[in-house]
């Protein structure tokens, strides 16, 4: 028989180790996604003296969150369920653009509003599209429009329109999010080469 002081040990030990493996089973609501890309290998290298500036995108507000969006119809929209980005879009788009002007080793220096650099030029880019569109045949939509912005006149060296549309290779979440990947690593690698190549 138990000593009572050990009996209420062990009910208030019980209580904590249900606590625990609930704990262990629980799962986000959402799964969440990140997003990739690989600048274009053979950007030329005479930009090694131009600093840039890439500002937060702009983008309507269906476009300005963490949901994953789902066009049904050109006039109707809705959100991929059980899914997120793990941040908000024109943030992630931001990231990753600067990641991969980086990784080019090909400018002077790279960097966001706050930073302190010296700048040349600003890439201002607008998210026109990024959405998994099931009006017809399912694909991934990607249009992001750009300016490269001369930070010390204000005149604009150049502007152009990027986008891509992949197929959509199967019904579920993951396969819908790999396909604006996809999308999106086309139209960034794209935006970076010729951003490069404008200076």
């Amino acid at each position: 028989m138990l000593a009572p002081h050990a009996v209420s040990k062990a009910f208030i030990a019980l209580p904590l180790a249900v606590l625990l493996l609930a704990g262990c089973s629980t799962k986000a609501n959402n799964d969440t996604y990140d997003l990739a890309l690989t600048p274009i290998a053979d950007a030329p290298s005479s930009a090694r003296n131009r600093q840039i500036l890439v500002p937060e995108p702009t983008a309507l507000k269906s476009l300005n969150s963490e949901q994953v969006l789902v066009r049904v119809s050109p006039s109707e929209i809705q959100y991929l369920s059980d899914s997120q980005w793990s941040d908000r879009l024109p943030r992630m788009v931001q990231s990753k653009l600067v990641e991969a002007f980086e990784n080019t080793g090909k400018l002077g220096g790279v960097g966001q509003p706050g930073q302190g650099l010296a700048i040349d030029y600003q890439v201002v880019a607008d998210i026109r599209a990024f959405e998994i569109d099931t009006s017809g045949a399912k694909a991934a939509n990607v249009e992001i429009s750009v300016k490269i912005l001369n930070d010390r006149n204000g005149s604009v060296r150049g502007q152009r329109v990027f986008s891509a549309r992949v197929p959509v290779s199967g019904e579920d979440n993951a396969q819908f999010v790999t396909a604006i990947n996809r999308a999106f690593a086309k139209v960034g690698g794209e935006i970076v080469d010729w951003t490069i190549r404008s200076l």
